[in-house]
This record gives structure tokens, C-alpha cells and sequence, in this order.
């Protein structure tokens, strides 16, 4: 198992909100495409970061959530970044299948119209 160098010092920079969460963006590594936004805790950052795929903590449910471990579709990670204000994260990935419950690669597959009239 392949696993991300873990640096502490960059996660005393994060900032989690009053819940002890923070915003994770998913972006295939090859592509570029978001895939997905989930959230982390610290204890799912430091799971990301020790396995070297994503996990995230999921709201709804109040559990760890391991992606893909019951559909297959694992990411793994290949570069994690915080922005400059430390209050998101970006997680570049290899996904092993569709990000989306709904089998579309990206959650991300509805548009909006929008523009003045």
C-alpha cells in the first residue's frame, strides 16, 4: 500500500469549523475534473493520510465513511493541498470508478443556466 508522506505542521494551519469539520474538494489527478465535495474531520484526514485513500466523515449518517469500500470505486490519493486561508481542502486522486452515488463520474453533472436578462 502506497501511503502520503504525513506532515503534522500544515494541520495545526487548518481550520476546521464549530463542528470539527472541514470542506474537501476531489479533483481527478489525470483529468482535473472535481468529482466531488465531502467533508473531513481530523480523524478522517488522518486516515487519508495514513492509507492513502479517502475517507471522509459523513454528515448525515455522523460515521468515518471510507470511499468505495462497499461500491469498489476507491480513490487514491496522489496530492493533498490546503488553500490560503486554510479553511478548505483540495484532494488530487486516481479514482477507481464513477465519484457519484448515482454512477456519474462527478457529482458535479448538473448545470445551471444562468446570465442577465
Amino acid at each position: 500500500m502506497n501511503t502520503i508522506p504525513i506532515n503534522h505542521e500544515p494541520l495545526t494551519n487548518l481550520k476546521f469549523d464549530r463542528d470539527g469539520l472541514i470542506p474537501a474538494i476531489i479533483q481527478d489527478a489525470a483529468t482535473r475534473e472535481v468529482l466531488m465535495l465531502a467533508w473531513m474531520n481530523t480523524e478522517s484526514l488522518r486516515l487519508t493520510q495514513e492509507s492513502g485513500e479517502t475517507w471522509f466523515w459523513s454528515r448525515s449518517r455522523e460515521e468515518l465513511w471510507h470511499k468505495g469500500a462497499i461500491s469498489g470505486n476507491i480513490q487514491k490519493v496522489v496530492e493533498m493541498r490546503y488553500d490560503c486561508d486554510g479553511d478548505v481542502l483540495l484532494v488530487l486522486v486516481h479514482p477507481a470508478g464513477p465519484a457519484c452515488h448515482t454512477g456519474e463520474q462527478s457529482c458535479f453533472y448538473r448545470s445551471m443556466e444562468f446570465g442577465l436578462k
